[in-house]
């Protein structure tokens, strides 16, 4: 399969993610019939299952920059590909966005100052938690995500069983981290929202890119340690 026509798939499956899981946290939660952290929590871990069976088999379903980086630290993807990948997965996540925010505006009173799901610290985080405490969450949830990924990808592990496994492992992080930054674990998803925004979520948009990016790194070299042969 072409560079192009995974990068345009990676495209799409982001699309699905972040329109799945901040569409479920801006429009859902918002609800009269609110389905709260748990909701959320599942619409994120659900799109990923969901484009993990559709389309791993052509691109590898990472829709995640992190991720992507990730995988390329643990020996799985080439570095020259990651710009594509990459810049697939951000534009995804930004048309993902901008289609929240036309239909969240569709209903008498929103207000985009609510943040359309942003990630934020501080006063910005939906418990208040520091810029610290969010740097700390954000960089761990993604180490483990991305240690979760390549163990269950390993070719010794169960067949067939990663995108259930990878699922509820990012269902598990939102429940975590969701009540400290909004969980990002994924720089892509964090910049969709936060350009739609402006102000405060570009302003803090940074610790999205870099503390997940950190975590990434940090995961690939785990796993690699780990499942190398010998002591």
């Amino acid at each position: 399969m072409s560079l192009f026509k995974r990068s345009v798939t990676e495209l799409l499956g982001t699309f699905w993610l972040v329109l799945g899981g901040c569409g479920s946290a801006v429009l859902a939660a918002s609800s009269p019939l609110g389905i709260g952290v748990l909701g959320v929590a599942l619409a994120f871990g659900l799109t990923v299952l969901t484009m993990a069976f559709a389309i791993g088999h052509i691109s590898g379903c990472h829709l995640n920059p992190a991720v992507s980086v990730g995988l390329f630290v643990g020996g799985r993807f080439p570095a020259k590909e990651l710009p594509a990948y990459i810049i697939a997965q951000v534009i995804g996540a930004i048309i993902a966005a901008a289609l929240i925010y036309y239909i969240a505006n569709g209903k008498e009173g929103f207000e985009l100052a609510n943040g359309l799901a942003s990630n934020g610290y501080g006063e910005h985080s939906p418990g208040k938690y520091s810029m610290a405490t969010g740097f700390v969450c954000e960089l761990v949830m993604t180490a483990m995500f991305v240690l979760i990924i390549l163990g269950a990808t390993d070719k010794r592990a169960p067949a067939g069983l990663a995108p259930i496994a990878i699922g509820l492992a990012l269902t598990l992080i939102h429940l975590i981290s969701i009540p400290v930054t909004n969980t990002s674990v994924n720089p892509a998803r964090s910049t969709g929202p936060a350009l739609i925004v402006g102000g405060w979520a570009i302003a803090q948009l940074w610790m999205f890119w870099v503390a997940p990016l950190l975590g990434a790194v940090i995961g690939g070299v785990t796993y690699r340690w780990l499942s190398k042969e010998g002591s």
